[in-house]
């Protein structure tokens, strides 16, 4: 049996000793904090007496804690370090944890506990958080199966179980067959259009690895330029061929897993109670119901599609008549786009990116959010982590107290999964000792330094900082002193808001001024380069939306309509959903759920019309911002009272209320993305 002597994976320091964790920990770690919680869990309801908040509620929380730590510690660094000994190492346990959390809303004794305490809250007096904790979590395990008969109970866990599985397999595959591609180009005849910062990295990239020529993966900082930027159509089509593709090789096919994971997710809606995953999924969600979610998107698609089809033909008038293109073709899309973004409004969006250095951009950043909402933001050098480039920040409020520390993992590796996203590893807050700082991790794959020169992002890079930040925000300034209702652990379609939220600022000129300044000269964004920047927000809005709608609409479609029994082929469904949302009805391409790991590993399923969902609430929510000042520190503390430190405490609805003193105006959203929509009242 190890211990936290010797085994740094269950170690309770903050920071964590990430410089001291390896494969070999993670089996026992995990095996010894599962033996720990068993033990801890039996002892709980095997207590006389009778049953009370603290010794029942509280005390589950307590004993759940070493292991959620240790399990969250564990999968990050799968996300972040991957390597066949890590992944052999977290599959060999991913079972056990999957099976011990499933299996506790199956616990009987621990169920009729939890049923006593909640009989007896009204005569304890218990109220607050503290209620509605118990009422959550007696709601979670009912939603979970609690209340059903043995057999179903064995069924539910086993399908958890099983989903674990396929979902982290098919994580894997798609990390691998990411990585799996590459597109080296000896002729610089092929590199027609790329700046020279995409050649500069593809050329470094090549080298390290012993190669003659540039080196192009599929990984954001070389696919996006060179799919933007490279002029030839042919190397543009075999790099959206290889990304659109992905994970359906042979050895890494995630498309039987599509199938599998819907079959599953529906077996064990249809064993809770649900008519489908995503009435189970949402039931305590801001939508409730898979038909509310779905009549949402449907009705942003309906509203959105006359400007969406004006800019499908605007583009291909663009491919047909200046580009001399005899009909646009996917590959051709961001390509055209960027040249017609550059002829329109004289911006090349590689002009800016010298304006954009990151430190100077977390620099700002930094000084936003002081001013805004009343927090500072210092580096500690120093820190041990997962990988030498990352970097370890602290935040503390004006009295001083220290809220919370975050790591900040910037730049792709092969060993890394791609995108962009915030995760908790310690959950703080009010401690009868005082405030117990929260740690949080920021992950995005930026343009990496090369040589010389910093890493200079680009606008749209500027933007995810800001999202991330702001996810790190919500956790790390939430005063909700219960760990399972504090910080983003709200529902699922309110937890974008404080991220997409955050956004907003990198398109306010008093913002730009505090960071974006050429990394050589000094010189601020010039005047000119703003004014075209900020014009070309709503460019292609239509395009843009409909195209998170078609992501939205299709998770949905797949945990409402599709039957995973039948003999349809899930890739097929997806593609006849897609077909109104591509640039013409044959360019739609189903394959692309093969890598869709938001829904089918990521935590989205069913959900991803939160980000639409969110966007609506962020869109009225800065209104009141832009009215008050975009610097406005008491608007800056009404937010962060009434958003970033509650949590869960109170339902997302009412606190949205508090802040807006109204319920959300749906058509904040398409006054922003779309041309022409009448102003706010």
């Amino acid at each position: 049996m190890t211990d936290r002597n010797d085994n740094p994976l269950l170690s309770l320091d903050h920071p964590i000793p990430f410089d001291r964790i390896r494969p070999e920990h993670v089996v026992p770690a995990i095996r010894h904090a599962l033996e720990e919680a068993r033990r801890g869990l039996a002892e709980l309801v095997e207590s006389p007496g009778p049953r009370t908040y603290e010794n029942t509620v509280q005390r589950l929380d307590d004993l759940l804690e070493p292991l959620d730590r240790a399990v969250g510690i564990a999968a990050h660094l799968v996300q972040v370090k991957d390597s066949p000994e890590l992944r052999a190492a977290y599959d060999e346990v991913n079972p056990e944890i999957a099976a011990f959390y499933a299996g506790l809303p199956a616990n009987e004794a621990l169920w009729r506990a939890l049923l006593a305490v909640t009989a007896s809250a009204e005569e304890s007096g218990l109220g607050g958080i503290r209620r509605r904790h118990l009422e959550k979590l007696v709601r979670t395990f009912r939603r979970a199966g609690a209340d059903l008969t043995a057999e179903a109970k064995e069924r539910a866990v086993a399908l958890q179980v099983e989903l674990s599985r396929l979902s982290q397999r098919f994580a894997e595959n798609v990390l691998d067959a990411t990585n799996g591609f590459e597109l080296v180009v000896t002729d610089p005849a092929d590199l027609a259009g790329l700046p020279e910062s995409a050649l500069e990295r593809a050329r470094a990239d090549a080298a390290a690895r012993g190669i003659e020529g540039w080196r192009f993966t599929l990984h954001a900082p070389s696919y996006i330029p060179f799919m933007e930027h490279a002029e030839r159509r042919e190397l543009r089509r075999q790099m959206h061929t290889a990304y659109t593709h992905r994970a359906t090789d042979e050895g890494r096919d995630n498309r039987p897993l599509v199938r599998e994971i819907l079959a599953r997710r529906r077996e064990l809606a249809r064993v809770l109670g649900y008519r489908d995953f995503a009435d189970y999924q949402l039931e305590d969600r801001m939508a409730g119901s898979g038909a509310v979610a779905l009549d949402f998107v449907r009705d942003l698609e309906r509203r959105t599609r006359p400007h969406f089809e004006l800019e499908v033909a605007e583009l291909e008038d663009y491919a047909r008549g200046t580009l001399g293109y005899d009909r646009l073709e996917p590959w051709d899309v961001a390509f055209v786009m960027e040249r017609l973004r550059k002829e329109r409004y004289e911006l090349d969006p590689e002009e800016l990116r010298p304006y954009f250095a990151l430190d100077a951009v977390l620099d700002g950043l930094f000084e936003i959010v002081r001013r805004v909402f009343g927090v500072r933001v210092t580096e500690r050098q120093g820190v041990p982590a997962w990988h030498p480039d990352v970097r370890f920040f602290e935040i503390h409020d004006q009295e001083g107290t220290h809220l919370g520390s975050f790591y900040a993992d910037f730049f792709p590796r092969e060993e890394k999964r791609g995108g962009a996203w915030m995760d908790d590893l310690i959950t703080g807050g009010p401690r009868p000792d005082g405030f117990a700082p929260h740690l949080a991790l920021i992950a995005c794959n930026f343009t990496p330094p090369q040589g010389e020169t910093p890493a200079l992002l680009t606008h749209d890079e500027v933007q995810t900082l800001f999202h991330e930040f702001g996810h790190c925000l919500h956790h790390c300034l939430s005063r909700v002193e219960i760990p399972a209702r504090a910080g983003t652990s709200v529902a699922w379609d309110f937890v974008e808001l404080p991220s997409q939220i955050l956004e907003n600022w990198t398109w306010q000129r008093e913002a730009l001024d505090l960071f974006a300044r050429h990394y050589r000269t000094g010189e601020p964004l010039p005047a000119r380069l703003f004014e075209r920047l900020h014009a070309t927000r709503t460019f292609m809005g239509a395009y843009q939306q409909m195209r998170q709608l078609s992501f939205g609409i299709v998770d949905l479609e797949l945990h409402t309509r599709f039957d995973p029994e039948g003999d349809i082929d899930p890739i097929a469904f997806g593609t006849e959903v897609l077909r109104p949302f591509a640039i013409r009805p044959d360019a739609a391409n189903g394959m692309t759920l093969a890598s869709f790991t938001h829904v089918f590993s990521g935590g989205y399923a069913a959900g991803y019309y939160s980000y639409k969902w969110a966007e609506v609430l962020d869109a009225d929510a800065f209104s009141r911002f832009e009215r008050e000042g975009v610097f406005n520190p008491q608007t800056g503390r009404a937010f962060v009272e009434t958003i970033l430190a509650r949590g869960d405490s109170a339902d997302p609805a009412e606190l949205f209320r508090e802040f807006m003193g109204r319920d959300p105006d749906p058509e904040a959203l398409l006054r922003r993305v779309l041309p022409g929509q009448p102003a706010a009242a």
